[in-house]
């Protein structure tokens, strides 16, 4: 996919799809700092359920899954499976939990339930650091996009990917950022399947329901190619699968700018119905990646194109396939709108999450006590940018493929996040001292296998980087109830809220 010269016609549609993404942040331009990431505006659950599905359709879904089947086939429907999953989990265990205690970010949630500023603190940290790791995988894609748009290098294109996103969040804010995330829906739908439709078409396929017609592509890549695509487990463990599918699992659940979507709403049927629409809207991309990553490996084999291992090529594998299937250059220009439309999406909501949980959690209790409203529109505004810079820089290294990089990032919710919550919702002993202990396991159990690499290969077997939540979620949920139960229980207010407003309260 590599190309030294500009495409002008993709590049004039990602252009056309700006300037209407612009006009519509203008009519929702945020100027409150409730609209900076400490509530927002309510849109219908419909509405909700957009939002949810745009800010969760991310390179990583758009680009990054369909690089997985086409390099690893079955093993990537780990990635399905447990971010999907992972929803069921926030509407079975904490959706209208959550929506019911009325606070703003995950590191609020924390402070209150706890009452520990210390806890506070360190779920503002993690949430920030989850930021910026997903976020890079971001990066990765628009840059990847970007650099094939241009005709230029991928630092230059990280560069000009990292200016965009902090323009477009500039003349929007939050307000504007949460509205658009319906429109980067809309076309995010029409990008991802109107291509495959006609991609399937013009093999002779079904492709009115491409998402079902593409089995038939299955079978000739094994029947023509011997390419055994759908056999599972094939080159790895069943270990190393249900390790992936469970850590993307938790962190799906544990997910600050996901756990966010539930703050913001006034009702809690319409915490949960949200839930319900954002995984139909979720599972609509989610039904047809499988099918590019097969398609990309059928135009291949019929075109005696040698198969490449190589990351970056796989990531940008949607585009090869519209390509290699002869579609028109139009057709090109949509897929690549679509995927700088899923990553703009993502990293917008993700970064203003780690400002918010900056200069909500940490700016007016560390640096400046008697903060204003103004104070912390500025510090969220300047932390933002802050971010965009530290994300461009390690953007510019190529950590592995973007949902590879995502992946880490699951693992740290999934390990931190994701057990407070959970315990923090149905457990009323678990107390600040048992919540700080497991979030501080959680980053060990994360970032050491990483750390020591290949020197303690049993570290590393048992908490792989990118699925250590598969046992480290249990094991940091076991340190928090031991931990918890040898100090002194939460307050009797902080029990009885729990009891009495959290679960024996009527839903609105």
């Amino acid at each position: 996919m590599n190309s030294s010269t500009v495409q002008l016609l993709p590049l004039a549609i990602v252009a056309g799809m700006f300037v209407l993404f612009i006009l519509s942040g203008l009519r929702t331009r945020s100027r409150e700092a409730t609209d900076y990431g400490f509530s927002g505006g309510y849109s219908g659950r419909l509405g909700i359920g957009a939002a949810i599905a745009s800010n969760w359709m991310s390179a990583a879904s758009f680009m990054g899954l369909a690089g997985m089947f086409y390099l690893k086939g079955y093993y990537a429907m780990a990635f399905v499976v447990g971010w999907t999953g992972g929803y069921v989990l926030l509407l079975v265990l904490m959706a209208s939990q959550i929506r019911r205690f009325g606070k703003f970010t995950a590191p609020d949630f924390v402070g209150f339930r706890y009452e520990s500023d210390a806890a506070r603190m360190m779920a503002a940290c993690i949430s920030i650091a989850i930021t910026v790791i997903y976020s890079v995988a971001q990066f990765r894609g628009i840059a990847l996009l970007l650099s094939w748009l241009c005709g230029i290098a991928y630092i230059p294109a990280v560069v000009i990917g990292a200016s965009l996103v902090v323009s477009m969040v500039v003349v929007s804010g939050l307000l504007g950022v949460a509205r658009n995330q319906k429109l980067q829906y809309f076309v995010l739908i029409i990008t991802f399947i109107l291509p495959l439709m006609l991609l399937t078409r013009k093999l002779g396929y079904f492709w009115l329901l491409p998402q079902f017609g593409y089995g038939a592509a299955i079978n000739d890549l094994q029947q023509q190619f011997g390419f055994a695509w759908s056999e599972p487990f094939s080159g790895v463990s069943l270990f190393q699968w249900l390790a992936l599918c469970f850590t993307l699992m938790f962190g799906t659940a544990g997910l600050p700018h996901v756990l966010a979507r539930f703050y913001m709403v006034p009702g809690i049927r319409d915490a949960r119905w949200g839930v319900v629409w954002g995984l139909f809207f979720i599972a609509l991309i989610y039904w047809s990646a499988p099918a590019y990553g097969v398609l990309a490996r059928l135009f291949e084999a019929r075109a005696h194109i040698p198969y490449s291992a190589d990351p970056a090529s796989a990531d940008m594998v949607i585009l090869s396939a519209v390509r290699n299937g002869g579609l028109p250059l139009w057709v090109v220009g949509l897929v690549a709108a679509g995927g700088i439309s899923a990553a703009f999406s993502t990293v917008a909501g993700m970064m203003l999450t780690g400002a918010a949980s900056f200069s909500h959690d940490i700016y007016p209790r560390l640096i400046r006590p008697n903060a204003s409203e103004s104070d912390k529109v500025y510090a969220a505004k300047g932390f933002f940018l802050a971010l965009a810079i530290i994300i461009m820089l390690l953007a510019f290294r190529p950590w592995g493929m973007i949902a590879e990089i995502a992946a880490l990032a699951f693992a740290l919710a999934g390990n931190t996040i994701f057990p407070a919550f959970v315990l923090g919702i149905w457990w009323d002993r678990t107390n600040a001292s048992g919540v700080m202990a497991g979030m501080f396991a959680g980053v060990l159990i994360t970032f050491l296998p990483i750390v020591t690499g290949n020197s303690l290969p049993f570290i590393s077997q048992m908490f792989p980087s990118t699925s250590s939540a598969f046992i480290g979620a249990p094991l940091v949920a076991l340190i928090m109830i031991v931990v918890s139960m040898l100090g002194a229980p939460p307050s009797e207010n902080v029990r009885r809220f729990l009891a009495r407003d959290v679960h024996d309260c009527t839903e609105e």
